[in-house]
């Protein structure tokens, strides 16, 4: 049975990769710091910014495969520690590719739709850009947030070091979580059964996907992407408002519970993209299967 590392198993996506995996990976997953159980999923407690750890856990662990999830993700927080998200999102992003690549095993990388600029312009070495969306995966990358930049370093690191990675930069996603680690609906879920208000930005569009789908996604991508690029966004560019209105409907939740907003109204240390919403044609033509929005939310309604 192929053994698959991956990284970041306490995470929202390193989870439910970990409990959606397809029959037949044995799969190792690491934490640093919050424990994770998962049947049949074997954990293992590192500090991934120690190289030698690391290259220690690769000797033992024997991988066929390296699914890294693992990041510093919290645009706010990534803009008042630059070091620790580079550290975390470049430097062990690197080391990983070095080591796959002296194997020569597959390895897929998780960035994210903020690598791209959205729809604000930008100056770079005395020219002006400015985002256009739906992106796809040949369209330039021009972060506003450390964050974006980060994972944006870090894709080209891997690439550097190892052209057999595939780079799949996912989207905003929502499912099923465990208590450590929720993804962006419960906290709005929760805030409106509780009769609190939600401030949603009308002029912030992403293309959202369910845990399900990403899954399916990422494991088409360990088998299929080698050497690629791909976008594993949902069909449906929506904003963060609608997006909102949507999930309450579905959970029959008062939509008053909503306020509108616009990104500049609500103070953050992170700069923040308008659209970066994704062009998946590229990974549907794999066979990437995302479901409708309305689809996953009622899914997950039953689930509730």
């Amino acid at each position: 049975m192929p053994r698959l590392l991956l990284t970041g198993l306490s995470g929202f996506l390193g989870w439910n990769i970990a409990r959606l995996a397809p029959a037949g990976w044995s799969v190792v997953g690491t934490v640093r710091t919050r424990s994770c159980e998962v049947p049949g999923v074997e954990s293992r407690r590192i500090d991934l910014c120690d190289v030698a750890a690391v290259e220690e856990l690769f000797a033992e662990a024997a991988p066929d495969a390296v699914l890294h999830a693992a990041a510093r993700t919290d645009p706010n927080y990534c803009q008042e520690h630059r070091a620790e998200a580079w550290r975390h999102n470049v430097e062990v992003s690197s080391a990983l590719a070095a080591l796959c690549a002296q194997r020569e095993i597959p390895m897929v990388y998780t960035s994210t739709d903020l690598v791209f600029g959205g729809d604000q312009t930008q100056k770079t070495e005395g020219r002006v850009f400015g985002g256009q969306a739906p992106y796809t995966e040949r369209d330039p990358l021009r972060p506003v947030n450390v964050y974006g930049a980060s994972k944006a370093a870090g894709e080209k690191q891997i690439q550097a070091l190892y052209s057999g990675a595939c780079i799949c930069r996912m989207p905003l996603m929502f499912g099923p979580t465990h208590p450590q680690a929720m993804s962006f609906i419960q906290p709005m879920l929760q805030e409106a059964q509780r009769g609190g208000t939600l401030s949603l930005f009308t002029d912030e569009y992403r293309t959202p996907t369910s845990a399900r789908a990403a899954v399916q996604g990422l494991f088409l991508a360990l088998e299929k992407g080698a050497g690629e690029v791909l976008h594993l966004g949902g069909d449906e560019r929506i904003s963060r408002c609608d997006f909102g209105h949507l999930l309450l409907r579905i959970f029959a939740l008062p939509a008053s519970t909503i306020i509108p907003c616009l990104q500049k109204d609500v103070p953050m240390a992170a700069p923040r993209a308008g659209d970066v919403s994704l062009d998946n044609s590229k990974a549907k033509a794999l066979g990437y299967e995302p479901w409708s929005l309305l689809d996953e939310l009622e899914q997950l309604r039953s689930e509730w």
